[in-house]
């Protein structure tokens, strides 16, 4: 009889995305990185806010729009007492934000460096024989999902590939490809373990 062990890996990326600007101090294209401050300016009853980021190479800033000429008074008071002390909260809102900083500045730079917090759900290691894990973003990653499951496992991708080929392994949603394809928020990876050789390697790892 299978038994089951159940867990939730919440992944969350390291590395906050680099818009990739024309640095007009370098001459040439440079990434700029999130400084982890926000710029608020009041004029009157209108509020402009950005989040600064600097040329990697020279420090140059660029200032990301956040609020441009905003009524204060369309503002909630928390968010702007948050922007202006640069809630650490509400920069890695922004800054993780890889989908609008691609709409914003059309190319970015994406770092696949993430880390896994492991949630208990139900089962025990003891004697599991089969691993169901829930995968939930924090934020959007490139990490891919073979590399993701080799490195939180502990085991090479060509296994992966293996346990997909004997059936071992399922992915919802699949999909094709789905092991080389980025992370995506909500995945359910199910391993059966139960006759696999360092099966008590592989769950530990899974927890650990």
């Amino acid at each position: 009889m299978s038994r089951t062990l159940r867990i939730r890996w919440v992944i969350a990326p390291a590395v906050a995305p680099r818009p990739l600007i024309n640095c007009n101090r370098c001459g040439g294209v440079k990434p700029y990185q999130c400084s982890g401050k926000f710029r608020v300016n009041a004029n009157g009853k209108r509020i402009d806010a950005w989040l600064i980021y600097r040329c990697t190479d020279c420090n140059n800033s660029w200032n990301r729009t956040i609020f441009e000429r905003c009524n204060r008074r369309d503002i909630a008071p928390a968010l702007l007492a948050a922007l202006e002390r640069n809630d650490p909260t509400l920069v890695r809102h922004y800054g993780f934000d890889a989908v609008a900083l691609r709409n914003r500045v059309g190319r970015i730079e994406e770092s696949p460096e993430v880390t896994v917090r492991k949630e208990p759900l139900d089962g025990r290691p003891e004697g599991a024989t089969a691993l169901w894990l829930e995968l939930r973003l924090d934020a959007a990653t490139p990490l891919r999902l073979d590399r993701l499951l080799a490195g939180e496992l502990g085991i090479s991708r060509s296994r992966l590939q293996a346990w997909e080929a004997r059936r071992l392994l399922a992915i919802e949603p699949c999909g094709a490809k789905a092991l080389r394809r980025p992370v995506r928020d909500g995945m359910v990876v199910r391993v059966d373990l139960s006759g696999e050789s360092g099966r008590d390697a592989v769950v530990s790892a899974a927890c650990a």
